[in-house]
This record gives C-alpha cells, sequence and structure tokens, in this order.
C-alpha cells in the first residue's frame, strides 16, 4: 500500500446540476413522452462536475431512464459535449463497456439525451483492490473492442498539443524536466484505439456482479491502447493502493516502456498544474479542488518515479 493523500473532497455529491422542476414544461413533457410514462420520481445524480441536468426518472409504470440535458442558450459548451457524446455513443459497438443511448432531442434550445438506466454504483472510496479490478478489466475488453478506432476521431497527438507548453507557466522544482517529458507526448499517446481519456470514479458504473461501465463520452480521441488504463489509476494511486504492482500485471500497462509512462503522467500533471490554478467556476465549486489532489497524486507518483 501507499501513502494515501488526504482529501475532504465530498465523492458522489460534488455536481450543482439542474433538478427537474428546473426543466421547462415543454421539456418535460417531451422527455415524458420519449419515456411512455409520466415522471413521478427524479433522482439527481450529484456525482460529477457539469452542471448539466443528469437525473434517473421512474416513471408511473414502473420503468426507469436516465436522462441528461442542457440549454444551448444557458449552458452552450455543456449541450455541446451532450451532442458529441450523443454522436460517440451512436459508434460504440455492440459489447462496448457502456450505458446505451436511447433516443436523442436536439431542438427547442435544449439538447436532451435517454440514455439505458441501469442498477449500479460508483466505486467506493477510497478505491479498494476488488473494484480497481473490476474497471481495469473493463478498460481492457473496451481497448480491444474499440481498436481500429471508429472514424472521426481526433487523434490523441493532436488533442494534446498544446499540453506540454502548460510547463512554461508552473512553479514547480522540476518544471523544466518535467517540460521536456512532456514534450516527447506525440510519440508516446499515438495509435488506433478509442480512448475516453476521463476515466474517474464519477464516470464508472459497478453492476451487482461486479462488471463495470464506463459513461461520459464526451472527449473521446483516438490514441495508444493503454492511456485509458493509465489514466485510471490516479484516483487509486491517491487513495492508497499499489498502482505499480498493479501496472506490472497489468495486459496492457506491463508492455510499456517507463519512461513513456513517465512522459504521460508528465503531461497530466502539467495539464492538472495549470487547471488548479484557475478560477473556481460557480457553477462547479470543487472542480479545482479535485484537480489540485490529482496535481499532488501524479506529483507524488512521478517524483517517486523518477528517483
Amino acid at each position: 500500500m501507499e501513502t494515501a493523500i488526504p482529501t475532504a473532497i465530498p465523492h458522489g455529491r460534488t455536481a450543482r446540476r439542474l433538478e427537474w422542476v428546473h426543466l421547462p414544461p415543454h421539456i418535460r413533457a417531451m422527455v415524458e413522452r420519449r419515456c411512455g410514462s409520466p415522471v413521478i420520481e427524479a433522482v439527481s445524480q450529484t456525482a460529477g462536475f457539469t452542471p448539466g441536468f443528469a437525473s434517473l426518472l421512474l416513471c408511473e409504470d414502473g420503468t426507469r431512464h436516465f436522462v441528461k440535458a442542457a440549454s444551448t442558450r444557458a449552458q452552450r459548451a455543456f449541450a455541446d459535449a451532450y451532442r458529441v457524446e450523443a454522436r460517440r455513443l451512436r459508434t460504440l459497438p455492440p459489447g462496448t463497456p457502456a450505458p446505451r443511448l436511447r433516443w436523442v432531442h436536439d431542438a427547442d434550445d435544449w439538447v436532451v439525451l435517454g440514455i439505458e438506466a441501469v442498477a449500479a454504483r460508483a466505486p467506493h472510496r477510497p478505491w479498494s483492490p476488488d473494484d480497481l479490478q473490476a474497471a481495469s478489466e473493463a478498460l481492457v475488453r473496451m481497448a480491444d473492442l474499440l481498436t481500429p478506432a471508429p472514424t472521426g476521431l481526433t487523434p490523441a497527438e493532436e488533442e494534446f498539443a498544446d499540453w506540454p507548453e502548460l510547463w512554461d507557466g508552473v512553479d514547480h522544482p522540476r518544471a523544466e524536466e518535467y517540460r521536456e517529458l512532456a514534450g516527447r507526448y506525440a510519440e508516446v499517446v499515438a495509435g488506433d484505439t478509442l480512448v475516453h481519456t476521463d476515466v474517474r470514479d464519477d464516470n464508472l458504473l459497478v453492476l451487482g456482479d461486479g462488471a463495470t461501465l464506463l459513461c461520459d463520452w464526451n472527449w473521446p480521441v483516438a490514441g495508444a491502447a493503454w492511456l485509458d488504463s493509465l489514466h485510471l489509476l490516479v484516483g487509486p494511486r491517491g487513495d492508497g493502493l499499489d498502482v505499480e504492482a498493479h501496472i506490472a500485471r497489468h495486459p496492457l500497462l506491463s508492455t510499456v516502456a517507463a519512461e513513456d509512462i513517465d512522459v504521460v503522467l508528465a503531461l497530466l500533471l502539467g495539464y492538472f498544474e495549470a487547471s488548479a490554478l484557475q478560477p473556481v467556476p460557480s457553477s462547479s465549486p470543487y472542480l479545482r479542488e479535485a484537480q489540485a489532489w490529482q496535481r499532488d497524486v501524479l506529483h507524488d507518483w512521478l517524483a517517486e518515479r523518477r528517483g
């Protein structure tokens, strides 16, 4: 076990979201038509860091539906992200460990997604070895299913092109070394696998049988098959799990050169170093705190790996 990095972040209760009653009457009526029955209960999903509507709806006929929504006027960036998510969900092949897209409404100044409702929980925090193993197995299976990647994805080396430069504005004792390390990213992250890029506990769903699904497909790229498996380890490492032992026995990560793993960790660290310094958005009060915690985790992890 590693030493856990303390945090006061209220995991599972970090989002400040729209509630069912806040949706315009015509949007609520449209959702009920799509669901086929009046909504009698709406349970807001309070994990994550975005303000869009995301609720599990229980209908009068006993059916359950998961619905996400954002206003194209008041929440344009999130509405655009939901559009991207809908497009990506449509391209996922059968067997992908992800809830399925049921329907999309993109009109009336709103983007609304109806997504398969699953009986599941988030991984426990602190992370447990069992939850880590289940999530890891899902990502390995996903990497196999999503290679080659569906067409139309931005290459990872293009998506992350500006990230090494983030080190230029960071006050860090090893900034020069890590800037140089992150600068090698393009030769490391390139690949032909669909990479989710946002693997965290609040984007994972653990089913009753222990299988794990991945949700919130807003930022996928085409890149190296092992990237998501590495991103997954930031939370478990911060919670005290021995992720180096996990890497050593991992079917994908164990074949990656140690220096290449360090390149990606330096790239991620630069992103979180810069992001944590930005103003706290009123719509997401815990975002910067969460980014600062991931920064601290990566700082300790990379320093240990680099001696």
